[in-house]
């Protein structure tokens, strides 16, 4: 009979792998859940309720995948895609998540700015130095487990706040239930849903927490992410909820008087402090993110040149933490540029999804720890989900340029669901087959 966790033991796994809630609970977040809440009220809760499970499954298999091997995620696609050919894969990657850490880089600095921008009156340009200095400070030390507490407890503070207002949200239960668990779609949501799947499954977070799960006990792992996250989870439908109560057109502005005529008047001061510490957790997690994965995929033959205090390892977090430092002097609108890093980085997530279902059914290198038959399953669905959504989000954003479909045409809804569909079935019976092959 298994040992039981210990209290002590489970809630520093909590606390560790909280890392993860903090990469992904940023100004992205704040802005495209809290937007969602005004613009279609508990309509779209349901995709916060699939991205969170998916979530779940796709970092326990990220970090399972290192503890049962003793490689992380990107070594074991290094290996798995050797050669000429597997370079390109490497460096594909590898430049797609990069970009992808510098675009959500960009929204956490500038939300960060944002939140500040309630507290004091200083020079925009001096405090986006001083912010860019502090994160680099932090990420040159390399403390990573005390940055993970650290970030930790910035989130639950943020999230503490968010979760007291959503309890004063103007929804009925049923129709909690209904948004929670029945997919809606409701004309003009598809960015948004993208977004709100981007904003939880972040691609960057996969090989974070693979990079950070060396030396963990898998029973502990389980339970460490699964608590985190879920409590990530329940932050972001707060931050939903609190959105409905918005008045008027969708600001940082509005939000914060929406959290204020709820708590009082220290709530637009309390909303600029979550939404800076939300901006600062994020902004040290996406150039630490970039740095892992590159450290992995490009650093498999050659480890001492990828160490966390090398030229190139710091080299990578430090141009992605650069980008956004100049989008912050640049002063640009911070909401339209972190719903779209949001909605990228969904777009990506699927392409991540398939090369981490490739490596968890690799059974020579997990064994016993290799994906079953409803990680699989469970993993082929989410695949599925994103890349139709996807697809349709890519469909919309040709239509309004080209106009090539009337509006509510059918036949590009039937063409992605059947792609979506079809890429299933092949990945299912490469899976499968294979499955069936090495038993």
């Amino acid at each position: 009979m298994a040992k039981r966790i210990s209290f002590q033991k489970g809630l520093s796994s909590i606390l560790f792998w909280s890392v993860i809630s903090a990469a992904f609970i940023g100004p992205g977040t704040v802005t495209t859940t809290s937007r969602a809440g005004a613009l279609f009220q508990g309509q779209l809760l349901w995709a916060l309720t699939f991205s969170t499970l998916a979530t779940i499954l796709l970092q326990e298999t990220s970090a399972r995948l290192t503890i049962a091997s003793g490689k992380n995620l990107g070594e074991i696609i290094a290996l798995q895609y050797a050669g000429k050919k597997g370079k390109g894969i490497h460096w594909g990657i590898f430049l797609a998540l990069a970009f992808g850490c510098a675009a959500y880089e960009a929204g956490n600095l500038l939300g960060a700015l944002s939140g500040l921008g309630f507290l004091t009156s200083l020079p925009r340009p001096a405090i986006t130095l001083t912010l860019g200095f502090l994160c680099a400070g932090l990420l040159w030390i390399g403390n990573y487990g005390f940055l993970a507490r650290l970030l930790g407890m910035m989130v639950a503070f943020m999230g503490a706040t968010f979760l007291y207002v959503a309890f004063f949200s103007p929804i009925t239960p049923v129709s909690l239930a209904s948004g929670a668990l029945i997919p809606h779609f409701p004309q003009g949501s598809a960015l948004l849903i993208i977004g709100l799947i981007g904003t939880t499954i972040v691609p960057y977070n996969l090989f974070l927490g693979s990079g950070i799960g060396t030396g963990q006990d898998i029973r502990e792992m389980r339970l460490g992410i699964a608590l985190a996250v879920m409590i990530g989870g329940l932050i972001s439908g707060g931050i939903l909820l609190a959105g409905m109560q918005i008045e008027g057109a969708y600001s940082f502005e509005n939000l914060s008087r929406a959290l204020t005529s709820t708590i009082g008047g220290w709530g637009t001061a309390l909303f600029g402090l979550g939404l800076f510490a939300a901006g600062l957790s994020s902004a040290i997690t996406a150039p630490l993110a970039a740095a892992v994965a590159g450290s992995s995929l490009l650093g498999a033959g050659n480890k001492e040149t990828w160490t966390p205090d090398s030229r190139n390892f710091r080299m990578v977090w430090g141009t992605v933490l650069g980008i956004g430092v100049l989008f912050g002097m640049l002063n640009f609108r911070p909401i339209p540029v972190i719903i779209l890093a949001q909605a990228l980085n969904g777009l990506l997530l699927p392409f991540m999804a398939i090369f981490l279902l490739f490596a968890a059914n690799d059974r020579t290198l997990l064994g016993k720890y290799a994906n079953g038959f409803w990680a699989n399953l469970f993993t082929l669905i989410i695949v599925g989900v994103t890349t139709l959504l996807g697809l349709h989000n890519i469909r919309l954003a040709l239509d309004s340029v080209f106009h090539l479909f009337e509006e509510g045409a059918l036949f590009p809804v039937f063409v992605t669901a059947g792609f979506s569909m079809a890429l299933m079935i092949v990945l299912g019976f490469r899976v499968f087959g294979k499955e069936k092959a090495d038993r």
